[in-house]
């Protein structure tokens, strides 16, 4: 009699875990894991930048920044025609616009250049840098970055800067910013171009169903 009880014992709870597992499959949810995308938002409209996972110090330190509000109030200080937009200077958050391109958090970051991989094409984020002859390891500024705008031209700049994201959406926007009159050798622009720069979260779903956008593989 124990023998019959423990066994059909056994058979019910085995019954009863293979019925959990497979009971409702349409009941397991599947989370999808939330990326962070920049969100820069100008005068202009918005542009939204993927940063690239293969350079962690320059992605973690953007995300950083943008999370503590450093970006805001800062403008794009630098317009070169048919080259670059550049921005990301907190000293042209002040009056005195002579100081702007000078200025950063008070470090620089190591560089993470990966040519051929990241490329100065059309739209790519790199961060600007002293000169070489200064700066021999090619360490970014902490802050100042740039966005491309022509690709045929900011070539020269490949294996010499570190490329760390790219705009997914918004190039209309760099493009009325590029558009702005400036002093042609400084490229500071006549009027103030200000930057305010959060991080929002989205599924890999939402980035191709927002902005037709594949997370490139790293």
């Amino acid at each position: 009699m124990h023998k019959f009880f423990l066994a059909v014992l056994s058979l019910a709870l085995i019954n009863s875990s293979c019925n959990d597992e497979g009971s409702d499959p349409d009941s397991l949810v599947i989370e999808e894991v939330k990326e962070k995308i920049i969100e820069l938002s100008t005068i202009h409209g918005k542009m939204h930048i993927w940063l690239y996972k293969g350079t962690p110090l320059h992605r973690d330190n953007f995300i950083k920044l943008s999370d503590e509000g450093f970006f805001d109030g800062t403008e794009f200080h630098r317009l070169v025609n048919n080259f670059v937009i550049q921005g990301g200077d907190p000293n042209s958050k002040n009056d005195d616009r002579t100081d702007d391109g000078k200025g950063g958090p008070g470090y620089t970051i190591p560089a993470e250049i990966d040519f051929p991989k990241h490329r100065h094409l059309y739209g790519a984020l790199a961060a600007a840098r002293t000169p070489d002859g200064v700066n021999p390891e090619r360490a970014s500024s902490g802050s100042q970055f740039y966005i491309c705008m022509d690709s045929a031209n900011t070539a020269q700049l490949d294996g010499a800067y570190t490329v760390f994201g790219e705009v997914i959406d918004g190039m209309a926007t760099a493009e009325g910013i590029a558009a702005e009159p400036h002093n042609s050798t400084t490229g500071l622009p006549v009027n103030r171009i200000p930057m305010q720069v959060s991080v929002i979260e989205m599924t890999a779903s939402d980035l191709m169903s927002r902005f037709n956008f594949t997370i490139p593989e790293e």
